[in-house]
């Protein structure tokens, strides 16, 4: 779930983006800083951002390496991906995008682009952020067309909800398919309308 050990770091540094990383998961929020330390435009939270502020999640832990862990239970995720499971469970207080980002004191205005890899409970932070995402030219998430967590957003839910609020599909890719189940992708919106801010700066989740 969210920004797991900083996998894209050296391609963000590339581009010369400046990145804040969200983990909720105490042992892969450590690694994440350790892989961290030499990328000083890229700094770690620990958090569980969520749709809503105050309220105590079940954060399930998979046994891959924090990887697929999600506040939502597994359903047809299994069918794609066999080899995880929970294997544990910690409980976490979530907090909206904009509460982190005002406890914090980050400036949204800083900040162009939003990443959102949160195993199905992405739609949930979108919804729980609706005020502040006109304020960000790319939002990207990770989407099924099936029900991989119980009650995830499909991708025909998550189109029709960036479309009201302005947004376009740009760019989507299909990372993983599997007959008689169903497609996982990574979709990034554009917003049509838009006001220029400082580029080359990210929140990942």
């Amino acid at each position: 779930m969210g920004a797991n050990t900083g996998q894209e770091r050296a391609l963000y540094a590339a581009h010369g983006l400046r990145v804040v990383w969200v983990e909720p998961i105490p042992d892969v929020f450590e690694t994440l800083v350790k892989n961290l330390a030499d990328y000083p435009s890229q700094k770690a939270y620990r958090y569980l951002v969520a749709g809503e502020d105050g309220r105590e999640f079940t954060l399930n832990i998979s046994n891959y390496g924090g990887v697929s862990s999600s506040i939502l239970p597994l359903a047809h995720h299994r069918e794609m991906w066999p080899e995880v499971d929970y294997s544990g469970e910690i409980k976490m207080v979530g907090m909206t995008l904009p509460a982190f980002l005002g406890k914090e004191r980050l400036r949204l205005a800083d900040y162009q682009a939003l990443v959102l890899d949160t195993q199905g409970s992405e739609m949930l932070i979108l919804k729980g952020a609706a005020e502040i995402l006109g304020e960000f030219r790319f939002i990207q998430v990770e989407v099924p067309d099936f029900e991989a967590y119980a009650g995830c957003c499909l991708l025909p839910e998550m189109n029709d909800f960036m479309k009201l609020r302005g947004f376009r599909e740009m760019h989507r890719n299909k990372f993983r398919s599997i007959p008689g189940v169903g497609s996982y992708y990574d979709v990034t919106y554009k917003r049509t309308l838009w006001r220029s801010i400082v580029p080359g700066r990210w929140i990942r989740l």
